[in-house]
């Protein structure tokens, strides 16, 4: 970034980091490159560095571009999903043999991951609670770690790790910390800021932020890293297409405004759901109640538009409340303009049934979308009667 683009306000980088009209026509929005290879200036002459589209295209370019500005990281890189991203960070720097600590409440496909694709190829893995540093500091193996892996808030949880102290405790450790930003965005959260070095995005949620595209990106600080990176992102080739990297740039572009109304919507939904009767309890970082309050009050913005809650009558109850809702919709994912509702246990946690990862049979998420709040409220309320 320019020394004028880092002093620009999140908004400002949003709409015009990575994004000069073309020079051509003067496009002020940057085109789609639908195209797979470059006419070369001579054998060896690349134009901008473009030869083929797997290694970079313009229009991702303008994404990774971006989204590193709006992370205030050194270099953005932008994948075909969310954990194409991880896969090949993981294979960047860690080798058979190494060691990851991870969330003891990680997203379910995450967990997938390293359990089923990379535990097999000989990278292992200790669950802990991000919430607590002592337990990530006690769940480092040291010489052996090479990354120490939080969610925060983690999914479906919403538990908060402090990013400044686990950063802390990594870096004693030799070992790099990687913070998946999802749920906050880079609206709410900078986790390169706070001492990490290495963020992750499912660009499908919030970046993309209209429920249309499916993509995954990392930032990062070090060079070296990047590096790294970029080699292992060109060599595996699991890449933004163009149409692809040219909708989560659209997103990103509204992202301010819409994270700001999610947030909106989303208190508002709490405290609803606080004075419900067939309701336990109520799972916010914005709740003084919540025990990670204090830290997402230090390293967020605001605290989010994803709810979960615990319903008193069981996994029965639930279940209803989920089927019975109608401007909710039923669905995986997160982060689009539409609210969702979901069964973490039988949906998108399925896969860590019957290990310590599994999550509460009566939690229900919603990820409160854009509407009319009162309406979002109404639809709870039936959805929840007896």
């Amino acid at each position: 970034m320019t020394e004028q683009a880092q002093k620009a306000g999140f908004e400002t980088r949003a709409i015009h980091a990575g994004q000069d009209p073309d020079p051509t026509t003067g496009a002020v929005i940057p085109p789609i490159y639908a195209t797979s290879t470059y006419k070369q200036d001579g054998v060896g002459g690349l134009r901008n560095g473009y030869e083929y589209s797997r290694s970079a295209n313009p229009t991702r370019t303008a994404l990774e571009e971006c989204i590193a500005a709006l992370e205030e990281g050194e270099r953005g890189f932008a994948f075909a999903s969310g954990l194409a991203a991880e896969d090949t960070l993981l294979r960047a720097l860690c080798r058979p043999g190494d060691h990851v600590v991870i969330p003891d409440d990680a997203y379910g496909g995450s967990y997938r991951l390293f359990k089923k694709v990379a535990e097999p190829w000989g990278l292992n893995h200790t669950p802990a609670q991000v919430a607590d540093v002592d337990a990530v500091r006690a769940a480092i193996q040291p010489g052996t770690t090479k990354l120490v892996w939080v969610e925060t808030p983690t999914n479906p949880l919403l538990n908060i790790g402090d990013i400044a102290a686990i950063a802390s405790v990594a870096h004693d450790a030799g070992a790099l910390l990687v913070v998946d930003n999802t749920f906050a965005s880079p609206y709410l959260q900078q986790p390169l800021t706070l001492g990490a070095d290495i963020v992750v995005h499912s660009t499908t949620k919030y970046c993309g932020g209209h429920s249309d595209v499916v993509g995954g990106a990392l930032v990062v600080r070090d060079h070296e890293v990047a590096e790294q990176l970029a080699f292992h992102q060109n060599s595996i080739g699991g890449v933004a297409g163009p149409f692809d990297s040219f909708l989560v740039l659209r997103g990103l572009r509204t992202l301010g405004v819409r994270m700001d109304r999610h947030c909106d919507n989303a208190e508002k939904v709490v405290e609803f759901l606080q004075g419900h009767d067939a309701v336990s309890q109520v799972i916010y970082p914005g709740l003084e109640e919540h025990p990670g309050h204090t830290v997402a009050s230090k390293q967020m913005k605001r605290y989010g538009g994803i709810v979960s809650f615990r319903v008193k009558d069981g996994e029965q109850r639930a279940l209803d409340a989920c089927a019975k809702a109608n401007v909710f919709t039923l669905g995986e994912s997160l982060g689009g303009v539409e609210s969702l509702i979901e069964h973490p246990g039988r949906m998108t946690h399925a896969s860590v049934a019957g290990t310590e990862l599994e999550v509460p049979a009566d939690l229900v998420r919603l990820s409160v979308g854009i509407e009319t709040a009162d309406d979002l409220i109404a639809d709870l309320d039936q959805a929840l009667a007896g």
